[in-house]
């Protein structure tokens, strides 16, 4: 199966991680097609993808379709579906982004969050059974895990999520081991389990663009030094850490991206198998590691001030990655350095964000 003749849905496809994959999967000479709501994301996306991945062209490539949707409306899905195959190349892999993704939001709302992500999710996977593509990788979190162990997290470790962020995570994940179980045969599925995704791609054109107040540390460093907010809260000093703060595994964007162009390669040219692999650096970084590297690398000051510890906060996450490496032949190769620069070129380029 040559790799150029598959063409790949994405749901969620304007969002942070699903953009900067549309863009390597382009370039891989992929044919892209992306699905999403808008809700948490801008259409402008598209036309920024289309600028990295064609040499700057403001209008879509007939490589790269959009459409404006919700997955959870089965008509649109179908017709989506019914239109994309109708080009004599049918949809043959799904990158599943599509969903609701703040911690604190899904703790306010979780019939909210378990309506989108996992009734979503069904209906995604009930169309893609229709139209016999079984091939997905599903974007995962390692917010499954509740691991308080100093050691790096493995895939084996405790699943226990804490919030319901991460109990539709992992349902969703119980779902697809079923759904593969049933038919082994023909059904490749992986769910990666995402760490710290920080950064952008490096020509400024795609990054992180939360709509409302940011929920992660990066978007909300950014703000602060750009003068958008007027310090940065920090939830504790008196963590068993080195300076006391809590420690993340923190990966590029790009990284990540890239990974998920491993793992789709890897199940097109293996068997049937269901997999779950985590998508991490394997290095820790603490909060104020990161706050002193962005201030040293991007020249700027990051007013910050303590605040007590979180409830459900946990002292270290970090991911042990050797499955991922050994299986997918995939390596992050960016730093933390990097990972600043490249976010802070994007913020002082967008400062609104997609306009």
């Amino acid at each position: 199966m040559a790799f150029n003749k598959n063409k790949v849905l994405i749901t969620g496809g304007c969002g942070y991680i699903g953009s900067h994959t549309a863009v390597n999967l382009l370039k891989a000479g992929f044919n892209v097609v992306l699905l999403d709501s808008n809700i948490n994301s801008s259409p402008n996306v598209v036309k920024n993808i289309s600028k990295i991945a064609f040499e700057k062209e403001s209008i879509p490539h007939k490589r790269l379709s959009f459409y404006k949707g919700d997955i959870r409306d089965v008509v649109f899905l179908n017709n989506l579906f019914e239109k994309e195959n109708e080009t004599g190349q049918k949809i043959s892999f799904v990158i599943h982004f599509a969903g609701l993704k703040s911690v604190r939001d899904s703790s306010l709302s979780p019939l909210e969050y378990w309506d989108s992500n996992v009734i979503g999710s069904l209906k995604l996977l009930e169309m893609m059974k229709k139209y016999n593509c079984k091939n997905i990788i599903f974007s995962s979190s390692a917010t499954v895990y509740n691991s308080k162990s100093n050691n790096k997290i493995s895939e084996n470790d405790t699943i226990n999520p804490i919030n319901p962020y991460g109990n539709t995570k992992i349902t969703i994940e119980k779902i697809l081991k079923d759904i593969f179980k049933s038919d082994p045969n023909n059904w490749r599925i992986a769910c990666l389990r995402y760490f710290n995704p920080i950064g952008a791609h490096p020509s400024g054109y795609l990054g992180e663009n939360p709509l409302g107040t940011p929920n992660n540390i990066f978007p909300l460093i950014m703000n602060v030094a750009l003068g958008q907010a007027s310090n940065l809260e920090v939830y504790g000093n008196d963590w068993d850490t080195p300076d006391g703060t809590c420690i993340r595994d923190y990966i590029h964007v790009m990284d990540v991206s890239e990974g998920h162009i491993k793992t789709l390669e890897y199940l097109l040219k293996n068997d049937c198998q269901f997999i779950s692999l985590n998508i991490g650096t394997g290095k820790g970084t603490s909060v104020l590691e990161l706050i002193n590297t962005f201030k040293k690398v991007n020249k700027v000051d990051i007013p910050y001030k303590f605040s007590d510890r979180r409830k459900g906060d946990l002292m270290k996450v970090v991911a042990d990655n050797s499955l991922s490496l050994s299986i997918l032949k995939w390596k992050p190769i960016l730093t933390i350095q990097e990972m600043c620069k490249d976010g802070w070129k994007w913020k002082i380029l967008n400062p609104k964000g997609y306009c």
